[in-house]
């Protein structure tokens, strides 16, 4: 691989429209690429995340012949395959609602207690999301939810209990991977004690390095045992684990410090949307990037302007800030994923496998259990 196609790698983007060769205004103005085919094509990024406000959902059929559109522009002149995902937390966040069974969102897993049903609903989702050409969830939220005032998280955690989150998103986890789908820890080192948006603002969370490590890190521990293919990192200031007051992101001694070292992840690490407001407040986007891989990231996901982002990263390679070794270490991380979870095969969609009779069953016992 070329140093362009694998700084390309390390992106993960937001294309908008239907369908693979349907033109829109925004990715014109954003790529210059009128197409969500021709942005993977101009860019050949290493993944791109669906959304519902972008135009990307509206119907089972649609949404897969997307996904397909969308890994054959990524394999033109051999290009590594492209990985898509989406956030499915079920619950308050379900990217594809309309489309999928409805399932019970983490808080009222956690309230039955079961952490079969944690398994059972992460294994229909991931189904449901590999039968529309779906390879990665943005899911399990892996923080304990602490503060009652949290903005953000609230119903998306299993619980305020580190002792019976922790075993719930691993069975979720084991869930996942039941269904061959990746999945996604999130929001490290712990979003669960804020009274802040991150989407709007920076938290600041004082936890002491001992209590970080008996009340957020359980989870994120447990998660790394079972074999979670990425853990996404928080846009939250922990000065207790790192003085300098950059966020989680940014931080060299939480990603690569705690993360890598004292919990000994070997999988990706990927960021929070770079487009969020806590991660912007106080370096610019092109720096906000290069800072991201210096922490350790190796995923940089929906940066507000890619080909800014993508230009920053070029330049610190080039001028010896930023190693091209880490890049590679970054890159094979990636590559592995999708290796392990079947991308470089061939992938076969089924929308009419979704709402099955046994999903909905499923379904309909985690709800009357949760009550």
């Amino acid at each position: 691989m070329s140093l362009r196609d694998k700084v390309a790698q390390l992106f993960t983007v937001v294309v908008w429209g239907p369908k693979a060769g349907a033109p829109s205004k925004e990715n014109q103005a954003r790529y210059g690429a009128a197409t969500p085919a021709e942005v993977v094509e101009k860019f050949r990024p290493g993944g791109v995340i669906l959304f519902d406000w972008a135009g990307n959902v509206s119907g089972a059929g649609q949404v897969a012949a997307l996904t397909t559109g969308l890994r054959e522009a990524a394999r033109e002149d051999g290009g590594a395959p492209l990985v898509i995902g989406v956030d499915q937390e079920n619950g308050i966040v379900s990217r594809l609602r309309a489309l999928v069974t409805k399932l019970p969102g983490a808080a009222q897993i956690g309230a039955t207690g079961q952490t079969a049903n944690a398994r059972d609903v992460a294994r229909v989702t991931g189904e449901e999301l590999r039968a529309l050409g779906i390879s990665l969830d943005f899911a399990p939220v892996a923080d304990v939810n602490v503060n009652p005032r949290n903005p953000v998280i609230g119903p998306r955690a299993y619980g305020s209990d580190p002792k019976k989150v922790a075993p719930m998103v691993g069975a979720a986890v084991d869930g996942f991977h039941a269904a061959k789908v990746a999945s996604v820890a999130k929001h490290f080192p712990g979003h669960g004690d804020t009274s802040v948006d991150s989407h709007t603002g920076l938290p600041v969370i004082k936890h002491t390095m001992s209590k970080w490590r008996t009340l957020d890190a359980p989870p994120f521990r447990t998660a790394i045992a079972h074999g979670v293919d990425v853990v996404m990192s928080a846009h939250v200031v922990m000065p207790e684990l790192d003085p300098s007051g950059d966020p989680a992101t940014l931080s060299h001694r939480i990603l690569t410090g705690l993360l890598r070292d004292e919990l000994g992840f070997g999988g990706v690490i990927s960021t929070d949307a770079l487009d969020m407001a806590g991660v912007r407040k106080k370096y610019g986007d092109s720096e906000v990037v290069v800072r991201a891989v210096l922490a350790g990231a190796d995923m940089l996901l929906m940066p507000p302007n890619l080909p800014k982002a993508y230009d920053a990263i070029l330049k610190a390679v080039k001028s010896g800030r930023i190693s091209e070794s880490r890049i590679n270490e970054s890159v094979l991380r990636i590559l592995r994923l999708k290796e392990r979870r079947g991308l470089f095969g061939p992938i076969r969609t089924d929308p009419g496998a979704l709402r099955s009779p046994e999903h909905l069953k499923v379904a309909q016992r985690v709800f009357a259990q949760s009550r």
